[in-house]
């Protein structure tokens, strides 16, 4: 019983561990984000964790505003 409460308490921690972000587009989308948008220079995209868990990625010359929520 007290290893389930640990790994409990262990997931809790991880999930509230994470912040989403609102990504503003120049189309005036907003667009969440769980984590900080990492900027991949190589390509000139941001790539980002939605909210569904999928992995995608966005043209820095959309995004025009990226906030902690």
């Amino acid at each position: 019983m007290r290893a389930l409460a640990v790994i409990v308490t262990a997931v809790l921690l991880v999930a509230c561990g994470s912040s989403q972000y609102l990504m503003s587009t120049s189309e005036g989308k907003m667009i969440t984000s769980y984590g900080k948008p990492d900027l991949n220079e190589e390509t000139g995209m941001y790539e980002y964790e939605d909210v569904d868990g999928k992995e995608m990625s966005i043209s820095k010359d959309e995004i025009v505003q990226i906030i902690e929520r």
